[in-house]
């Protein structure tokens, strides 16, 4: 028998990489699937490509009205939500000294806020038994290099799951968090560094990993899938490390 059969997710952020891996697997197990996106183009074609289960709405985390006409449009539509995995977000990679002051308020805005009031306006729609499981990155604990918004950002996120994880207990709801390790997805082409430094920084961080290799979002997928679950009933406010033992690799 599929694990979510029946059940309604919300992935924001689904339309690719890591996001669009939560969503197949999640698919898979037999749940209706809500992805998000800020590109229409993008939404659709994963929508498309994803297939049935899925359903596609644009909407920007960083804009608390596209929040609330979410909330209310997946509301109507399907009454209520069994998981909800905060996942969308933005980098750029820049010093310190370099980073600008429109890069900082959007990293905020769209991997802090806007993941903060995620969870604000779908609370109303989640009841007893339900899970909620924030996207993380290693660089939320690990001083990351030409990364200090982004990794702020994931660090507040990360205590922002702890404290929610204590709110919720009382109304059902489990609240974990991944931290994920170097995967293969689009984000770091978004990042606005130049190619060079980017393949550069791809072979540093391979050598790094025990396993030898980046991990696949699907590899994901079945983690949110088996903490979303019932598998996972006595498991709350924790913080799952997934990157192919990167982060105990000290030589």
């Amino acid at each position: 028998m599929k694990k979510h059969k029946d059940k309604v997710a919300v992935i924001t952020g689904g339309n690719s990489g890591i996001g669009y891996g939560i969503a197949k697997e999640l698919i898979a197990q037999g749940a209706e699937v809500v992805i998000t996106g800020r590109s229409q183009n993008a939404v659709k074609e994963a929508e498309q490509t994803l297939g049935p289960g899925t359903t596609g709405i644009v909407a920007d985390q960083s804009n608390i009205a596209d929040l609330s006409q979410l909330a209310d449009q997946i509301k109507k539509q399907f009454g209520h939500v069994d998981m909800l995995v905060i996942k969308a977000g933005i980098m750029y990679m820049s010093s310190i000294e370099e980073t600008t002051e429109a890069q900082f308020d959007e990293i905020m805005d769209v991997n802090f806020k806007g993941a903060f009031f995620t969870l604000q306006k779908f609370l109303p729609l989640m009841e007893s038994g339900a899970s909620v499981i924030f996207i993380l990155a290693l660089s939320a604990t690990q001083g990351t290099q030409n990364r200090s918004v982004y990794s702020a950002s994931k660090a507040a996120l990360k205590s922002l799951a702890r404290v929610a994880a204590i709110e919720l207990a009382p109304k059902g709801i489990r609240v974990n968090a991944i931290s994920p390790g170097p995967f293969s997805t689009p984000i770091f082409g978004k990042s606005g560094a130049p190619a060079a430094a980017l393949e550069k920084f791809a072979d540093t961080i391979s050598q790094k990993v025990l396993l030898k290799r980046y991990g696949e979002p699907g590899e994901i997928g079945k983690l949110v899938s088996f903490l979303s679950s019932q598998d996972a009933s006595y498991i709350t406010g924790g913080d799952y490390v997934i990157d192919g033992g990167m982060s105990i690799n000290v030589s």
